[in-house]
């Protein structure tokens, strides 16, 4: 671990590497698991806001789940989160005709239907972040159905700070990644 003004980040986001392989795991982040997306509290008002704008892109599955339970919920830690379909996949999550799964509110990003692109936790993925009294942890969280995605982003050789470059500016800011930047440059050196 090593510490970025208030921020402690854990080293294996600069010694291991990761690709999403969306053709091999389908998303399963998506739909596996216990939970919803974790959500910042400002994210929930967004969902709210944007929930018009976003639910053409969501199928009715969704659509459902969001108008019984709300366009977020408080889940069993007492941390908001996006709702599930089913105690399933986040009601959010929307399947091409290949049966890969996307996010709704991305797609609706994409086309120009929002500005918000989706909540933190999901593109900074598999990075999770913690926020503390004073400090907010940087963390790798591994699970087992992205495997595939650790083997391509080695056989393409990138590391993950660099795989979620984008999502890490968008949490820390441009100065923040420059200096994570330095560090794995000199952490790898050594």
């Amino acid at each position: 671990m090593f510490q970025l003004g208030k921020t402690i980040v854990s080293e294996e986001i600069l010694e291991n590497d990761f690709v999403c392989n969306l053709n091999a795991c389908k998303g399963a982040c998506c739909v596996d698991g216990n939970a919803g997306a974790p959500l910042e509290e400002k994210e929930t008002e967004i969902l709210v806001d944007i929930y018009s704008a976003v639910k053409p892109f969501l199928r009715e599955e969704g659509i459902a789940a969001i108008e019984d339970q709300g366009a977020f919920i408080k889940g069993e830690d007492g941390e908001w989160e996006t709702p599930l379909v089913n105690g399933s996949e986040c009601a959010y999550a929307v399947f091409d005709q290949f049966g890969i799964v996307k996010c709704g509110i991305e797609e609706a990003y994409n086309k120009g239907a929002t500005k918000w692109k989706k909540p933190i936790s999901c593109h900074l993925y598999p990075i999770r972040v913690q926020e503390y009294s004073s400090l907010t942890a940087v963390n790798y969280h591994r699970w087992e159905i992205c495997d595939p995605a650790c083997g391509l982003g080695a056989s393409l050789q990138v590391p993950i700070y660099k795989f979620v470059k984008d999502a890490l500016i968008r949490k820390f800011g441009k100065p923040w990644y420059a200096e994570l930047e330095k560090v794995a440059e000199e952490h790898l050196k050594s």
